[in-house]
This record gives structure tokens, C-alpha cells and sequence, in this order.
């Protein structure tokens, strides 16, 4: 897949929803996935539940209570990610695709921020359908994702391009592949350097540079919440944030303070809207450092004394 985008897409369009059934998710997931559920929603006259989440989060067990409540006997779909964009959290998919099970739910994972970045074990959190991006934390060239679909539910995914894999003159044992892999022309350049970056990722001891990231990004975090007089989004533990963290920012003009940054301070980081909040979202990898962390929050100190976009 290019992108995750493309695999939601795909799920989205081939699991049949009736009117009436209801895709339950949270109202902190990713915006081009909660347009692709509406689109699709809408059209079969379904609904998509964006189940509220309080901020900041207290715990695993108080997430997955608040998360249930958006449970009723019409839900059909849990959607929702592991690791959130704008708010930068990591959520128990396993518990809660544990649960879905025993309600008989459909259990499709968003884990865009997770290859490379924490621990994935698709046999450990039994999702039906999940879909990671390689060109984040893993490091490969953009464009570079994957679909994975438990084998009792690969034949009933159609692909979103009907080209040669169908009806495919020699069919491999596989129509899941054939479908969505054989498209005609398409460049594969992204995709085949996935085992170079695994054989970095080991050569290099990567588990071991990814939680020295995560304590650097521990050890930082709360001088940039300090800084803007605000609270983290959760316990800032392993067990809600990787290598990256996001803090709730009061500016009017997100675009605006991201473009001064990048343009005046040569900061290249996301500030992002999200319903009525927007959120900055500082990442640790393998070639940052706390120097660097540091000197964002002195640009935003600065920026905040100087201007108006920081309230």
C-alpha cells in the first residue's frame, strides 16, 4: 500500500455496511480516516461514532471504559490506532480488539506511527485488519505501507483499482495478493527497500537507539509543557508515548506559528488543529538530540514574548 490512507480505504469500501450499522471509533483519530468512514458511512446509511475521549487520558482502564460507551448492539466495526497523529498517544489496541472479539466486531487497527517505532506483534493483538506505515519510523522512502488481513477475511477485500490481478492469466495461490498488488504499472522502488532498513534497523541495535529516544523525549517533555502552561495528554510513561509527544498549544493561527518556525527558527514540526484544539507534536529519533528540543523551546519562549500567536 502507499499509505495507510489507501488500505483504510480499501476496508472501508469492501465491508458491507447496511443502514443502520454503526463503525465505532474515537474522536481522536486521524482526519483523512474519519472522512473516508463518513463517505462511506453516508453512503450505506450508516454512522460512524466518534466516541469522545477525555483529556488528559488516566489510564489504560479508564480509556477502554470511556471507549465502550460508544458501544450499541448496531456497532458492526471498531476502527481506531494505536499510536494517534495530532495528539501523539498510544491507545491498548489489544484489549480492546480482545473485547470487540467476544462482541463479535470486526477489528481494524490504524498503526501508522507504530513499525519501528514501539513493539508490533499482529499475533498478540489478533486485529482483523491492520495497516502500518514503513516510511515513518522505519525510516524507508514515502509511499512505502502495508495492509495485513487475517486469511479468513482476505477474500472478501476488493481492490480499489480493478487492473490485471484480476482475472489474472497465472494466479498465484494468494487472490489477496493478486488484487491489490498487481495494478499495472507502478513503481515498487519504495517497497523493496524494507529489508535493507530491517537489516539496518538490526545492525544497529535498534531497540536500544528507540528507548534511549523515549527517555530523551520523557526527560524533555515537561519543560515544553511548562513552557506553555499546559498538561500532558497522559502520564507521561512508556505505556502512553513513544517518540514522539504532543502538547495542547493556544494559538489562533496553527498555520501561521508552523510557518514562522520553519521559515525564522529553521523548525520543521507539526501544529495541527484537531477539533477545537490544536496540538504541537515534537518527535525524538535516532539523529535528534536534546539540544535541539531545547532550542524549540526557546524559539517558542521567544515567540511567545514577542508575538500574539501564543496566548
Amino acid at each position: 500500500m502507499p499509505n495507510p490512507t489507501h488500505a483504510i480505504n480499501i476496508l472501508a469500501k469492501s465491508i458491507k455496511l447496511n443502514a443502520g450499522d454503526e463503525v465505532l471509533s474515537t474522536n481522536l483519530e486521524y482526519g483523512a480516516m474519519d472522512r473516508t468512514w463518513n463517505y462511506y458511512c453516508k453512503a450505506a446509511g450508516a454512522k460512524y461514532i466518534q466516541q469522545p475521549i477525555s483529556l488528559p487520558l488516566t489510564s489504560k482502564e479508564a480509556f477502554i471504559e470511556e471507549f465502550w460507551k460508544g458501544y450499541s448492539p448496531k456497532t458492526k466495526v471498531v476502527f481506531i490506532s494505536q499510536i494517534t497523529s495530532s495528539t501523539a498517544l498510544i491507545f491498548p489496541v489489544k484489549e480492546i480488539c480482545e473485547e470487540a472479539k467476544k462482541r463479535g466486531l470486526i477489528t481494524i487497527v490504524d498503526g501508522a506511527h507504530v513499525p519501528g517505532h514501539i513493539d508490533l506483534n499482529l499475533a498478540e493483538i489478533q486485529a482483523d485488519f491492520y495497516t502500518g506505515a514503513c516510511h515513518k519510523w522505519m525510516m524507508t522512502p514515502k509511499g512505502c505501507s502495508f495492509l495485513y488481513a487475517k486469511p479468513e477475511f482476505q477474500t472478501m477485500l476488493d481492490p480499489l483499482i480493478i487492473s490485471w490481478g484480476y482475472q489474472i492469466a497465472a494466479p498465484s495461490n494468494s487472490q489477496f495478493f493478486d488484487y491489490h498488488q498487481f495494478n499495472g504499472t507502478r513503481d515498487f522502488s519504495a517497497y523493496l527497500t524494507i529489508p535493507k532498513a530491517i537489516e539496518f534497523m538490526g545492525k544497529h541495535d535498534w531497540k536500544r537507539v528507540s528507548d534511549d529516544c523515549k527517555n530523551n523525549l520523557l526527560e524533555v517533555a515537561p519543560k515544553l509543557f511548562e513552557l506553555l502552561n499546559t498538561k500532558p495528554l497522559a502520564p507521561l510513561t512508556k505505556a502512553f508515548f513513544g517518540q514522539m509527544c504532543s502538547a495542547e498549544i493556544k494559538t489562533t493561527e496553527p498555520e501561521k506559528l508552523q510557518r514562522l518556525l520553519f521559515e525564522k527558527y529553521r523548525i520543521e514540526i507539526p501544529v495541527m488543529r484537531h477539533a477545537d484544539k490544536c496540538y504541537i507534536r515534537f518527535s525524538f529519533q535516532a539523529f535528534n538530540t536534546t539540544a535541539e528540543i531545547d532550542y524549540l523551546i526557546q524559539s517558542l519562549a521567544e515567540i511567545k514574548k514577542d508575538t500574539l500567536l501564543i496566548g
